[in-house]
């Protein structure tokens, strides 16, 4: 356009051939002035003035960078932020002072702040910590139970919850109390109905893991799992984000149906905490749908809990201060150079191994193996 119009083309005609408006020729016309087309800056710049005529001037950004300095050098009371900074302003006797949040702008700017910002990093993946899962390619159920509930008139109430990772299909079971077969059986109900995921994630109660007191002990509902060929997983003791998605369903179930309502009995309880579920689940329909798909639940299966031990049983745990992980009751040197850290063990009950990997929220996909021992898989009979 330029060229055109030092060739002797009017304004409105070079307009008119390159279709732009006459303003937009007049302003690179400007723009190009004397200058020779290809020594000419036509790369685009905002609209408005350069700099703001209200920032504060170089002069006066200067002096408070060397305020600054001088405060923290030799102020006797050792302040040199931005409060401190205005105030020796004030004692200058200056005019014109800024405001103690643009001195704070203005020091931050400069690159004078002596702490680094924080450093705001993407948070993992759903199930981060098992890589099929985070990959979308298979799905958890967690499941929990509400404790210390009680009806007027001295009814105790427990509700064994669960909700699985990507579909959001949420289950609550209100009973007297909830013991490992009240559990199994819940899990069954909930199963037939819904289908099996390829992983279940429960917390360390005896109610789903077993007795701790003795080593190498399996419950009902673990076994339960196995023989359904559902992966149980057993988050690490005292760790909240593991747990992070059926705790915040325990606290909208409480808040939704328990707080929500004056129960007169568990039937009472039992009634609105499934007519919540049924809507819950109608209006995550779509997210259910989205979710990977469940495996059938097998006709002919029965419950046998004498049944030799076979599958696989994940337990996450956190390491010591020398580097050892304790799992069913055995304690195992993973790595010296991994104190404190967590750790992903992969119990092999067919082929008798234990598997360790380094787990990593600040980076999820790094899981690599750091030791590795032979199992002995019980073969005791199962007692209540």
């Amino acid at each position: 356009m330029v060229a055109a119009v030092r060739q002797g083309q009017s304004l409105r005609q070079v307009a008119r051939q390159f279709g732009v408006s006459l303003c937009t020729v007049q302003r690179w016309v400007g723009r190009a002035a004397d200058q020779r087309v290809d020594r000419v800056d036509f790369s685009d710049r905002p609209a408005g003035c350069p700099s703001s005529p209200r920032r504060t001037r170089e002069a006066t950004e200067d002096r408070i960078l060397v305020l600054r300095r001088e405060l923290r050098e030799d102020s006797p009371l050792g302040e040199y932020g931005a409060t401190a900074i205005q105030r020796a302003l004030q004692e200058e006797g200056r005019s014109s002072i800024p405001s103690v949040r643009t001195i704070g702008r203005i020091v931050e700017r400069r690159g004078a702040l002596d702490a680094r910002s924080r450093v705001r990093r993407p948070a993992p993946p759903k199930g981060w910590y098992l890589p099929d899962l985070a990959a979308g390619k298979a799905e958890l159920d967690s499941f929990d139970i509400v404790e210390g509930l009680v009806i007027r008139g001295g009814i105790d109430v427990e509700v064994l919850n669960g909700i699985s990772l990507h579909g959001g299909l949420c289950g609550s079971w209100p009973e007297s109390v909830i013991t490992a077969k009240t559990a199994v059986n819940r899990l069954l109900e909930h199963w037939r109905q819904v289908g099996l995921p390829c992983y279940a994630q429960f917390d360390n109660d005896t109610v789903f893991q077993g007795p701790h007191q003795w080593s190498d002990r399996f419950g009902r509902v673990t076994r339960l799992c196995l023989s359904l060929g559902v992966v149980p997983v057993f988050t690490p003791p005292r760790e909240t984000g593991f747990q992070a998605m059926i705790e915040n369903y325990n606290g909208r179930w409480q808040a939704k149906v328990w707080s929500r309502f004056q129960h007169a009995s568990l039937s009472d309880v039992r009634a609105r905490s499934d007519a919540y579920v049924t809507a819950a689940r109608q209006q995550g329909a779509a997210r259910f749908e989205a979710a990977p798909p469940r495996r059938y639940f097998p006709r002919r299966w029965k419950l046998n809990l004498q049944a030799p031990l076979c599958g696989q049983v994940i337990f996450l745990r956190r390491s010591t201060a020398s580097g050892h992980v304790k799992v069913l009751g055995h304690t195992y040197l993973v790595s010296p150079l991994w104190v404190h850290r967590l750790v992903r063990a992969e119990v092999d009950l067919t082929a008798g191994r234990i598997e360790f990997f380094s787990l990593r929220r600040r980076n999820p996909t790094c899981q690599r193996r750091l030791a590795a021992f032979d199992y002995q898989t019980p073969k005791g009979s199962f007692h209540d």
